[in-house]
């Protein structure tokens, strides 16, 4: 979701968001150090990123609406609302040919975790199961996210895009068969520059890891020298362990080990973190970041972190 695409926000919006998510006044918490404590472990409940990007695109939510009806109120829930929601999404994953985004069925899915979250957050009192509507009284209840409406919406534009290739094909896994191409690729030397020689190495160490532990490529280039623990003079096995993962966020402190393999070395994952302890020199503090970017020329650039 790009941002800087749309019109300038009325200039109370970022108050408005912010005054609604606030979890607990702070009034209440100047010295009460034990109220404070809790307030973060309530915050916790989803990562700052997470929790970042979900205002990113209520920010978008609201606005899309004001700039269509200015008098248009993002506090207030009536029969309409999940049509609002609805018309959203439509416009940011419709077709292009439609005069819509054309965004991938992600943006969807994260779009609808976003405005759950600002309609439970301004309706904390409400079901976040069910959404009903009394015709006879005007009445809702729980959250218009649930709505049929938007429910039959989502499946609807799962199997449109489906149709078009894109969930089918940003599904599949990666093959033994990729990873050896992939390796052929990133180790080859020809006719390649430094830097390109030192980024196939660090891309594919990632990846591999990441294929052979079932991670997130995201979760992979977190990883730092501590996640990595190698007895000096052994061969056979290193540990890698992992703090916090998206599907356990509670920290269960995973720990693999990751074995050599003498029998095709091209996924050899102790051959693959000597290449990069080799690429890396002794010059390297062995602290922070395991996956390092590198500059134009080829030299590591100590602590800058690769990004997914």
């Amino acid at each position: 979701l790009d941002l800087e695409d749309l019109p300038i926000f009325e200039e109370n919006l970022n108050a408005l968001i912010e005054g609604c998510l606030e979890d607990f006044p702070e009034e209440s918490m100047k010295d009460n150090e034990i109220s404070q404590y809790a307030a973060r472990i309530a915050r916790a409940n989803i990562t700052q990123d997470t929790r970042d990007g979900h205002i990113r695109i209520i920010k978008h939510y609201i606005n899309f609406h004001r700039s269509r009806d200015s008098t248009w109120d993002p506090l207030r829930v009536y029969w309409k609302t999940p049509h609002d929601i609805r018309d959203f999404i439509t416009f940011k994953c419709g077709s292009k040919e439609e005069g819509c985004e054309g965004r991938k069925y992600a943006t969807a899915v994260s779009t609808r975790a976003a405005l759950t979250f600002w309609y439970k957050t301004t309706h904390p009192n409400e079901s976040v199961s069910e959404w009903q509507y009394d015709s006879k009284t005007g009445i809702c209840h729980g959250l218009p996210t649930r709505s049929q409406t938007v429910s039959m919406f989502m499946v609807g534009l799962e199997k449109m895009k489906a149709k078009a290739g894109e969930v089918s094909q940003s599904a599949r896994a990666l093959t033994l068969d990729d990873m050896h191409r992939l390796y052929d690729e990133c180790t080859s030397s020809k006719d390649k520059s430094l830097y390109e020689r030192r980024w196939g190495i660090i891309r594919f160490t990632a990846y591999l890891l990441a294929w052979l532990m079932f991670l997130r490529i995201d979760e992979v280039v977190n990883l730092e020298f501590e996640s990595i623990e190698m007895i000096p003079g052994e061969r056979v096995y290193f540990s890698v362990a992992l703090k916090t993962r998206k599907t356990a966020q509670t920290g269960i402190l995973h720990t693999w080990k990751l074995h050599a393999n003498d029998q095709d070395e091209k996924i050899c994952p102790v051959r693959a973190l000597i290449r990069l302890a080799m690429l890396y020199g002794e010059d390297v503090e062995l602290s922070g970041p395991l996956f390092m970017r590198v500059n134009s020329t080829g030299a590591v650039m100590q602590p800058q972190p690769v990004v997914s």
